[in-house]
């Protein structure tokens, strides 16, 4: 068992790949492998957040609502307001910090459980980002309810990060491998990031032993935060326009890869190469599901018994080994 739980997650993604490429014959092709990693770099960025919030023994609800925030608002500083693109940039990142800042708040200092914070936090996001865009899609050139347009268009560097390609690799995949290897060492090989496992293992030990658990906490929220506004950036990038819920269809596939992570070579904890897998397992699943005219309201399905059987196999063992 402890094999399988080592090795499972990965030896399901490879006899996935196999099954779809031995039946499809255009799925094991350069072309259709770089379009699953684009497909898949918005809920990586999203996961990435969750998989933070999960290590020090939390969890985010906020993040699908934060990237439908930042997204609207990325759109709306270029198309409304016709903003230079060093600022279309920051102020969604910075308004992630703060959700996650907020979110730390009422977590740590008012004492509300994470699930509970976070849920608040992900209906009170939704209606900014519904009321700040009055419930319409910000789009180049939009008309307003008064009949006047909007002056302003969408930068197109910035639709490069989405849509534009370096040596035929999409950079929405350089930016995200970049970031799960960074986020990767970060947690695994810096003084920082060990305390945010020691936290998340055990909250009055790491106290105990000199550790800030209250910031790194903190930090933890706020870069799940940062990341889904990430997330909202590549995904105003990626469509081109401002779209109202954005994000709402995030949020349970970045869970099911953060989750679907833990059993990646037998980790039994967060941990952000498993939490990439888990998503590319996910990717797969979805883009072969397609190619073979399965319908797209039968992939939910699908996803959710992937997730069933991860934590199955990850909390089965995990529950074992503690006995």
């Amino acid at each position: 068992m402890n094999v399988t739980f080592r090795y499972g997650t990965i030896t399901v993604v490879l006899a996935v790949i196999a099954f779809f490429s031995i039946r499809l014959p255009y799925f094991f092709t350069y072309s259709n492998l770089s379009d699953i990693l684009n497909s898949i770099a918005i809920v990586t960025f999203v996961a990435i957040g969750v998989t933070l919030s999960l290590a020090v023994d939390g969890f985010d609800l906020s993040v699908g609502s934060t990237v439908s925030l930042t997204t609207v608002v990325a759109a709306s500083l270029m198309i409304w307001y016709q903003m230079p693109l060093y600022v279309v940039i920051i102020f969604p990142l910075l308004i992630g910090a703060l959700i996650g800042l907020l979110n730390a708040f009422l977590i740590i200092k008012m004492r509300i459980p994470d699930l509970l914070a976070t849920l608040a936090m992900m209906y009170i996001i939704a209606g900014i980002q519904k009321t700040y865009a009055q419930g319409y899609t910000i789009y180049n050139n939009m008309q307003f309810p008064d009949g006047s347009k909007a002056a302003g268009k969408m930068d197109k560097t910035f639709l490069m990060l989405g849509q534009g390609e370096v040596l035929g690799i999409p950079i929405s995949v350089i930016l995200l491998l970049f970031f799960v290897v960074v986020v990767h060492l970060f947690l695994t090989r810096t003084k920082y990031g060990r305390q945010i496992y020691i936290t998340g293992g055990n909250e009055e030990a790491a106290r105990l032993s000199g550790i800030k658990v209250k910031k790194v906490r903190m930090f933890a929220y706020m870069a799940s935060g940062v990341f889904a506004a990430i997330g909202g950036l590549l995904f105003a990038s990626r469509v081109g326009s401002g779209q109202i819920d954005a994000g709402a269809p995030l949020l349970m596939e970045a869970v099911a890869a953060a989750f679907v992570g833990f059993s990646v070579f037998g980790a039994g904890k967060p941990n952000i190469i498993g939490t990439f897998i888990g998503s590319v397992l996910i990717g797969v699943l979805v883009n072969g599901l397609t190619m073979m005219n399965v319908q797209y309201f039968a992939h939910d399905i699908v996803k959710g018994s992937v997730l069933v059987l991860a934590l199955s196999i990850t909390f089965y063992v995990l529950n074992r080994s503690r006995t």
